[in-house]
């Protein structure tokens, strides 16, 4: 019987084609270390190989296996840039922060795939990306982006690309046109998961799967995380669960950063006329603000993702709203074969922007990526693990930013996001 994570709805493309995907035991008995992470995705794996190869001695627990959240089951998309655009960002934070925070992010594109290439993990990757108009009016604004990037930012790897462009790099006239990123590209991100787990092991850090944490306790200037399997007592501690957060754990985070669930579909590889369709093989997001993001994946396939729920509920058959949203940009894919559809969920803030803070005596939470954890859930990891040891602290960046907890409290936070994303979802269709 296959595994099926306990977390996340639906078997994905990469767990059937990772390849080996180690098993790592669960926790057995108390342990005591420099450093505990909770949390084995991207920003748990990134800190655990970093901290590990500065000398600190590692223990991270995962309460299901590594990769099984949102690290391992996303569109695989780098980006550029912090999650808001950069121009905006400008308006609202001044120039000289938002420049700060464009480089750190593009230091981290660069940190993920230099790590990958230094580490031999196959990752991979396909350079390019598009990103594209749903409606005609917003085409002057993409018109304008590459020169404000190039000229606010020194970001020269953009350009517009008009409708008839935008058509022949789809394969599909359903979007009025777009900007074209040569500087970024996409990848398989259960691929990097198994990869930076085998790095920080090779290094040192003790990796335990299936290990629920039940609490996390400050005491006597150490921190004792329990679990169900036993107990780590640790000089410093990361939470690093994003989406998979609760207030049971640590409910300074679980105010901050709400998850929503996306789902992603698979199709046959393509062949034929088919072909078609992303013959670049870019990756591509739309203008929506429920955005649909799709790519070529190695073997042909079309990855399709951008279906929504905000209430943590998984609809009753993924794969036909998938294939809904699909055919609305590609319909001679209508009949096609969907081979694999699944979800999981995405941990966003307000400002859509990191939520990184000290949430008691020892204690750093780390989440919120709002999309963007590909490339900077991987950087705050290594950011954190450089500052506990006593290196230059980057992340004092984003603990900087104001990101308000959503209103509501406890028991209307969500029922006020489901009503709000809800309502922006059907702006998208005006």
């Amino acid at each position: 019987m296959r595994y099926q994570s306990p977390i996340s709805p639906g078997r994905s493309w990469y767990e059937d084609s990772v390849g080996e995907r180690p098993a790592w035991p669960a926790l057995d008995g108390d342990r005591r270390a420099d450093i505990c992470i909770v949390g084995g995705g991207f920003t748990g794996l990134s800190a655990a190989a970093e901290a590990a190869r500065l000398g600190a001695s590692v223990v991270l627990v995962d309460g299901a296996r590594l990769g099984d959240g949102a690290s391992g089951r996303n569109g695989g998309q780098l980006n550029t840039g912090q999650r808001g655009e950069a121009p905006e960002m400008a308006e609202r934070l001044g120039l000289e922060r938002a420049r700060a925070l464009f480089d750190l992010a593009e230091e981290a594109k660069a940190n993920l795939l230099s790590f990958a290439s230094d580490n031999a993990v196959d990752i991979d990757y396909t350079q390019g990306h598009l990103s594209v108009a749903h409606k005609g009016r917003l085409v002057e604004a993409f018109r304008r982006y590459p020169d404000q990037m190039a000229q606010m930012f020194g970001y020269g790897d953009l350009r517009f690309v008009d409708r008839h462009e935008t058509a022949r790099l789809l394969g599909s006239e359903r979007y009025h046109g777009g900007v074209y990123d040569s500087g970024t590209g996409h990848i398989h991100p259960l691929k990097l998961v198994v990869g930076t787990a085998r790095v920080a092991a090779a290094r040192g850090a003790g990796l335990h799967e299936i290990t629920k944490v039940r609490r996390i306790v400050p005491t006597g200037g150490a921190v004792r995380v329990e679990t169900d399997h036993g107990t780590v007592t640790a000089d410093r501690v990361l939470v690093a669960v994003n989406a998979h957060g609760s207030e049971r754990l640590e409910p300074a985070m679980a105010a901050h950063v709400m998850p929503i669930r996306s789902f992603i579909g698979a199709t046959v590889p393509l062949e034929g006329a088919l072909d078609s369709i992303l013959p670049g093989r870019q990756s591509v997001d739309d203008s929506r603000f429920v955005v649909r993001y799709f790519r070529r994946l190695k073997d042909g396939r079309l990855l399709f993702g951008g279906r929504e729920t905000y209430g943590g509920e998984t609809p009753g058959d993924i794969a036909a709203g998938v294939r809904r949203q699909m055919t609305e940009v590609y319909p001679q894919l209508r009949g096609i074969g969907i081979t694999h559809a699944w979800g999981g969920s995405v941990g966003i803030t307000l400002p859509r922007e990191p939520f990184v803070r000290e949430v008691m005596p020892g204690v750093t939470a780390m989440g919120g990526y709002s999309g963007h954890g590909v490339m900077l859930a991987n950087f705050t990891g290594k950011l954190w693990a450089e500052a506990v040891a006593g290196n230059r602290d980057r992340l004092d960046l984003f603990r900087e930013m104001k990101i308000p907890p959503f209103p509501g409290g406890r028991r209307f936070r969500k029922p006020l996001l489901t009503l709000a994303l809800t309502w922006y979802a059907m702006l998208d269709r005006l």
